[in-house]
C-alpha cells in the first residue's frame, strides 16, 4: 500500500508553526487492522510512522546512493518532485540526516539499487 496519497496522509501544522505531511493516523490504524492475518507492504516515510512499530513485523529501510536516487528522479516522468534544485537540495538533506533516523529503527536495510526483482525477492521473503 502506498501511503502517499491523500486517502492515508494529510498535512498538519506543527506546535512550532511548520507543516508536516504524516499518517492519517485513524486510517493506517484500520488498514492495520484489516490485515492483520495476510501480507501487507506498506511504502511510506512519515514522521509519525514510529507509533505503528509495534503491528510490524519487519520495518525496511529501502537505500540507494545519492547518485542512483538523483539519476532515478532524473529520468521519471509520472512524478514531478525532484526535477527541481531545491528538490534535490532537500533530497541529499533527507539521505543525510533522515536516513541514519531510518536505518536505527529498521529491522532489516535492503540496497534498493539492485535490480527491481531482487529488491522484490528480498521483501517476499519476510513474509
Amino acid at each position: 500500500m502506498d501511503t502517499d496519497t491523500d486517502e492515508w496522509s494529510h498535512w498538519v501544522t506543527l506546535d512550532d508553526g511548520p507543516t508536516d505531511w504524516v499518517w492519517r493516523e485513524d486510517a493506517i490504524t484500520e488498514l492495520l487492522a484489516a490485515h492483520q492475518h495476510r501480507s501487507l507492504f506498506v511504502a511510506g516515510c512519515k514522521s509519525n510512522q514510529g507509533i505503528f512499530y509495534s503491528q510490524f513485523h519487519h520495518v525496511a529501510l529501502l537505500s540507494a546512493p545519492a547518485d542512483v536516487l538523483l539519476a532515478r528522479i532524473s529520468a521519471r516522468n509520472n512524478n514531478p518532485y525532484g526535477k527541481s534544485a531545491e528538490e534535490r537540495d532537500l533530497i541529499l538533506h533527507h539521505l543525510a540526516v533522515v536516513e541514519p533516523r531510518l536505518r536505527a529503527t529498521a529491522t532489516i536495510e535492503i540496497d534498493a539499487s539492485m535490480p527491481f526483482t531482487h529488491v522484490v525477492q528480498q521483501l517476499e521473503q519476510l513474509t
